[in-house]
Parts: structure tokens; C-alpha cells; sequence
């Protein structure tokens, strides 16, 4: 796999170590154990896969050779490089200034931009009305694009679909920016349509069956289906692609149930005709940190701890898998644990910051689940379990305690 050079500051001391010998060990990645390091007082299960992926580290590469080789230039991020607080303040201290946010909210003016800018497109990827805004402005979205490898291999998945003459149901939310640019991708081939969940998949079921009107499919489904949309002819041929970041087992939740239900439609001897086979799409890196979950969810730890960007959505769903079995604190650096009885995090369903009082029980040894998602620097998650053994008396020397499980 290709290495990338991603700035020393991103990298974790001891959390490399850790992962080069999981991956020794484990090459064909069977063991979702978590790994324990066990500080006497204190002992954390560290996830078996956590941290950068693939896509981060090569969407950081490219904006920090972009920024290193060009000096002389104003540089431009679309939106946020990725949904890490951390990362993005990093790139505007070196000058880079943001487009639009994460919300697609207008920050600077397309009109400001002269051909001679450079403007970076996220790991995200961006929509086809925005490569054509760039273009005419004589900027070239293709060659400073950081967009994630299997994101394209959604598109691309989407755009074979089109040629096959199925509709696409994407699985993801429909304000996210990798949903956004899915969407327009794909419609330009093949009818189109945004689900969030399988309640919402459950009713797309009544509509493709005929159980609901057509007038009440662009009421429920406003804003996420392409211009155009024939409820009645472009049911009859779907596919499934999801927004890399969704939970992997929901997008196959949301697969099968719209299989049952073309079944249903047209009997199990012609399902090939009418439903496209598409679990190829779901991204590995995902999938991995998703595995590594329900391994920790194995465990008995008292609390788990979810560090990355509040508008993460892989990270997001890290949070809601935790919160089945332990009491989760979702934060973004070592500064939310404010001492040893307060920590401040993020409460995904509420969508608001909060702070809890007596987060650590009193029991020793005290087990902690720490975990990140794919856009959270490793070094932030080695401060965080620094912190709280800082905390902690009479706790083990980090070293001798790495090097046991080294």
C-alpha cells in the first residue's frame, strides 16, 4: 500500500509501535482483540484498528506538498479538509483559507478567485456544479484533489450502474459533503435517491411496492431524489451504494430489505434482473474501525472514550456502537478531561457539548475503552491517555508498560 508523508506532529510515539506489531502479528487482520495496556490503576483496551486511513493520510499529503511547493500562491480549501478540528486549524495557520464550510455555508466569493489560485478539493470530494464553477473561473478542480480513493470507487460503482440502466439509493446523510457529491455524480447517469436509515429504506418500500402515492413520495423524500424522478418507472431497477463513512452493517440492513422487497416485486428468478449486487462499495478502512468496535464491545471496561471531531460521521457512529454496552464520552482532545471527576464531550443525539461530573468511577483498577475515528491524529489520542494517567498516583512507567505489548 502506498506510504504517505504525513508531519510528525500527526504520529503518536508509542501508538505506531503498537500498531506495527498488532499488524506482525495479525497481517490478515483476524484479531479484533483489543490491545491492553495495563497501567495498574488504570487500564486501557485500545481499539485493534483506529486513526488515519488510507484517504486522511493521502488527502494530508497532498495539501501539505500543495502548501510546501507553492509559496507564492493563495491556496483555497473547497470546505474543511477533513472533520478534525485539529487538522483544519493547522492548514489555516499556514495560510489556507476556507471556501465554503462544512455546511456549505459561503465564506469567501466565488468572484474573489483568480485562475492563478490554487484551490484544494477535500478528501470528501466535491459536486459536479462546483467543478464546473471552478473551471469557468479557469482553475483546474482535477489537479490539487485530495478525494478519497473509495469515494471515487463509489462514484465510479454509481456511474455503472447508470450505464446499466438502475436507479442508485445511496445509503448517507444527505447534508454531508461526500453524500452531496455522490448525489451529483450519480445523477448525471441514473435516477437518484438519498436514504438515511432503514426506517427511512422501510418506506422506499412501500412506494417501490405501490403501497404509497407517488404525491407522498416528494413530500417524504424532498430534497433528496433527482430532478426528474419517476416513482413509477425507476423503481424497477436499484442498486446500493452508501457514503463511505455509514455504518457498514446498517448498509447492508438497507441492501438486503430493498432485495426482500424486489423480490417481493418480481419473484426471487429475476432479482438479478432488478437489483444490483453492490457490496463492493462499502470502504475497508470503515469497516476495520467499525470491527475493532465490536471487539471492544466484547470487553468489560467500566467507560469508553471516543476521541475525534464532533462532525465526524464515522467517529459519530463509533459513539452510538459504545454507547450500546458502556457509558461513552465522545471528545476532542486531552483538554475536555478537565480533572479526574469532570470531563466535558460531546453528546451525538442532542448535538450539543455538555460536561459531566464523577465521569471516572473510584474503583481500581479502573478499565477504559479508548478508540478514535479515521480523521483523528494518533498523537491526539496518546495525549488523551497521557492526561488521564497523569491524573492517576502510583501508576506504571509508560515504556515498560508498551514495551509488554510490543
Amino acid at each position: 500500500m502506498k506510504k504517505f508523508e504525513i508531519p510528525y506532529h500527526y504520529r503518536s510515539s508509542f501508538i505506531t509501535k503498537i500498531k506495527n506489531s498488532r499488524k506482525s502479528d495479525d497481517p490478515k487482520k483476524k484479531n479484533y482483540k483489543p490491545t491492553v495496556l495495563d497501567f495498574g490503576p488504570i487500564r486501557f483496551y485500545l481499539a485493534r484498528h483506529f486513526g488515519f486511513c488510507y484517504g486522511v493520510e493521502n488527502a494530508i499529503d497532498i495539501a501539505y506538498r500543495t502548501i510546501e511547493e507553492n509559496s507564492d500562491k493563495r491556496i483555497f480549501l473547497l470546505s474543511e479538509m477533513i472533520h478534525n478540528p485539529g487538522v483544519n486549524a493547522d492548514l489555516k495557520k499556514m495560510g489556507v483559507r476556507f471556501i465554503m464550510d462544512t455546511n456549505d455555508k459561503q465564506l469567501i466569493s466565488w468572484q474573489e478567485l483568480k485562475s492563478d489560485d490554487i484551490v484544494i478539493i477535500p478528501a470528501f470530494g466535491t459536486t459536479l456544479e462546483i467543478e464546473k464553477i471552478l473551471n469557468e473561473k479557469g482553475i483546474n478542480p482535477y489537479r490539487f484533489n485530495t478525494t478519497c480513493p473509495f469515494v471515487e470507487k463509489v462514484w465510479n460503482r454509481s456511474s455503472s450502474l447508470g450505464d446499466n440502466n438502475f436507479t442508485v439509493v445511496v445509503h448517507g446523510k444527505s447534508y454531508h459533503e461526500e453524500t452531496r457529491a455522490t448525489f451529483s455524480h450519480s445523477q448525471i447517469k441514473s435516477p437518484t435517491i438519498i436514504v438515511r436509515d432503514l426506517e427511512e429504506t422501510e418506506t422506499l418500500g412501500d412506494f417501490i411496492l405501490g403501497l404509497s402515492t407517488p404525491n407522498d413520495f416528494l413530500k417524504m423524500f424532498e430534497g433528496k431524489f433527482s430532478n426528474g424522478f419517476d416513482v413509477e418507472k425507476d423503481f424497477q431497477r436499484i442498486g446500493v451504494v452508501n457514503q463511505t463513512t455509514m455504518l457498514a452493517n446498517e448498509t447492508q440492513e438497507i441492501s438486503d430489505y430493498l432485495r426482500s422487497i424486489m423480490i417481493k416485486k418480481y419473484g426471487k428468478e429475476n432479482i438479478d434482473e432488478h437489483f444490483a449486487d453492490t457490496r463492493d462499495t462499502l470502504c475497508y478502512a470503515t469497516n476495520d474501525n467499525q470491527q475493532a468496535t465490536y471487539g471492544l464491545l466484547e470487553t468489560n471496561v467500566d467507560i469508553a472514550i471516543v476521541v475525534g471531531g464532533y462532525n465526524s460521521s464515522n467517529t459519530g457512529h463509533i459513539v452510538e456502537l459504545c454507547e450500546k454496552k458502556f457509558q461513552t464520552y465522545f471528545i476532542s482532545s486531552p483538554r475536555d478531561i478537565v480533572n479526574l471527576d469532570e470531563i466535558r464531550h460531546y453528546d451525538v443525539h442532542q448535538k450539543r457539548e455538555k460536561t459531566t461530573v464523577g465521569f471516572m468511577a473510584a474503583k481500581e483498577p479502573l478499565n477504559i475503552a479508548i478508540t478514535s475515528g479515521a480523521s483523528c491524529p494518533d498523537s491526539v489520542v496518546e495525549k488523551v491517555i497521557r492526561k488521564i494517567i497523569s491524573l492517576k498516583k502510583d501508576v506504571r512507567n509508560l515504556d515498560e508498560v508498551i514495551a509488554e505489548v510490543t
